[in-house]
């Protein structure tokens, strides 16, 4: 059956027709269509040239910090050349720090520059966090969709493997034994040869429903099946703590197992929602940290931040390019999800179309595959009921001894009923599509919405961060240098900036207490000297 474009209860979100729309080149520069095939290397070629898009803006990010860092290194010698001729007007009109006012208000500016940035990059980690925790509650509703599609399919295939093993066992048992007493009256042995009979038909039609799961097992073998001691570790419990089969022969199992998806979803989440929180708090803490070493004008500090700043810088262009691959891959996927269901070998390998279809689109104009073997097998219960029923009125009051077989084939008969009551409502395509839509709609709408604020943060924090370390080697400029102390006690003023230092108290010699003729002079000639 062709595949079905349009699932109910589900429409592709704005973002994802948007995202779907964005065109396609692959490293040859050829334009290719937008379709999801993620085994296809030309598709794969397409994710990579988006990817490469960030890498191109983190080439002009460094190019454009390294052009300020060249600018401020050449300004400042240019600065250093130029001070002693401009000494005494930088005095007339210098700040607190020794600047002049013109040299005061550039420095200024940078100043709140790299506070603005700062403030972005602030702006920036709190969209980081609610796009994180969307991402995550979107995975969330995915992998609990996939839990509870679990514990359905686990379910169906218990209730078919206790129903043929009940069967089974009643052939085996009871039906065998009434054989041997009815030997000698031929209508009662017809009516229980008939009960065998009836009974392998259903045991048949069952195992042909079970067939059609091989793609969608939840963990069980072909045998178990048909076995009813193997089937003890899939006792139905509720979806949040539903034990989950994974085979263990290979690591991508075939046939598809919900189970097996939603564990490893869950595994990758956990890691990318730390991952996530790690670099935003990486980038919180470096935004505080450069603010605290402006306030304080520790030069050190801002050294050591301008060196996390870089890490971040190149984390945050990564994180983009990764974030934007995603992005067009789950829109192309969330465009038209069922296509891409019902074309994978991972998923329809033993299954026929139309059992997908069925389940996939739950229209109320197909009807179930499972409906006319569902039928036989009822008529076949009811069919045996009525012989059962019959053997009971006329044959027990001749054959006594035939009772106890007769009551353990009609108490396994009244089991398989109840069984194959709730089989046929787990068959019904309702329940699975149920969490097929909510799958869709956790991984397509919040998971797509919070890769998006993702993208955006990492946009954001990179522009963020090539501002700031364009900012910082100006700010550095404008902080006071402090004064060393030499081994006289005195202040070391050669460190400090031109305009701050001051003339030393000058010293005296004996010689200048007297006069040119060694005698010594008036005492009001000294206080004059000292004076001076």
């Amino acid at each position: 059956m062709a595949a079905v474009n349009t699932v109910p209860s589900y429409t592709p979100s704005l973002w994802v027709r948007v995202c779907h729309a964005v065109p396609r080149l692959d490293l040859s520069m050829q334009m290719r269509d937008n379709i999801f095939v993620p085994e296809s290397w030309e598709y794969q070629q397409t994710l990579l040239v988006l990817s490469s898009l960030s890498a191109i803006a983190l080439v002009i990010s460094l190019l454009v910090v390294l052009s300020f860092l060249i600018h401020y290194c050449c300004c400042h010698r240019g600065d250093r050349g130029e001070g002693s001729e401009e000494e005494e007007e930088d005095e007339d009109g210098s700040t607190g720090h020794g600047y002049s006012g013109k040299k005061g208000r550039g420095i200024c500016c940078v100043t709140w520059v790299a506070v603005a940035a700062v403030t972005l990059c602030c702006v920036a980690i709190g969209v980081g966090f609610y796009g994180n925790s969307e991402a995550n509650d979107g995975m969330y509703q995915l992998t609990s969709s996939l839990l509870t599609a679990n514990y359905t399919l686990a379910s169906i295939d218990l209730l078919i493997s206790d129903t043929i093993s009940g069967l089974q066992l009643s052939v085996s048992g009871p039906l065998t034994s009434m054989e041997e007493l009815f030997s000698g009256s031929k209508p009662f042995l017809v009516s229980t040869r008939n009960c065998r009979r009836l009974s392998e038909n259903v045991v048949n039609l069952l195992s042909s429903i079970s067939s059609a799961w091989s793609s969608v097992d939840p963990g069980l073998g072909n045998d178990s099946r048909i076995s009813g001691a193997s089937i003890i570790p899939l006792t139905p419990v509720p979806p949040s703590v539903a034990p989950t089969v994974v085979p263990t022969s290979s690591l991508l199992p075939n046939p598809f197992s919900p189970g097996w998806a939603a564990n490893t979803l869950m595994v990758n989440e956990d890691y990318r929602w730390l991952s996530y929180v790690l670099l935003l708090l990486l980038d919180l803490i470096v935004c505080l940290f450069i603010l605290l070493g402006l306030a304080k004008q520790a030069r050190w500090l801002l050294i050591l931040m301008t060196v996390l700043a870089w890490l971040a810088l190149f984390l945050s262009w990564g994180s983009l390019g990764l974030e934007t691959a995603t992005v067009v891959a789950l829109s192309d996927f969330c465009s038209d999800p069922n296509t891409f269901i019902l074309n994978s070998t991972q998923f329809s390998t033993g299954t026929s179309s139309d059992v997908m279809d069925y389940y996939l689109t739950c229209s109320r104009r197909m009807s179930s595959p499972f409906q006319q073997m569902l039928t036989q097998s009822q008529r076949a219960l009811s069919n045996i009921h009525t012989h059962l029923s019959s053997l009971e009125r006329n044959a027990l009051p001749q054959f006594p001894k035939a009772e106890k077989s007769l009551r353990d084939v009609q108490q396994i008969l009244n089991s398989t009923e109840g069984n194959f009551h709730q089989l046929v409502a787990l068959l019904n395509c309702r329940g699975l599509n149920k969490d097929y839509i909510d799958s869709l709609k956790g991984l397509c709408y919040d998971g797509m919405e919070g890769l998006l604020y993702l993208s955006l943060y990492s946009f954001l924090s990179a522009l963020a961060f090539t501002a700031i370390l364009c900012s910082l080697p100006g700010a550095w400029r404008s902080f006071p240098r402090t004064p060393n102390v030499s081994s006289n006690g005195n202040p070391g003023y050669e460190s400090l900036p031109l305009t701050d230092r001051q003339s030393p108290p000058p010293s005296y010699s004996p010689s200048m207490l007297t006069g040119y003729g060694g005698s010594q002079s008036h005492p009001s000639h000294s206080r004059n000297l000292y004076s001076r």
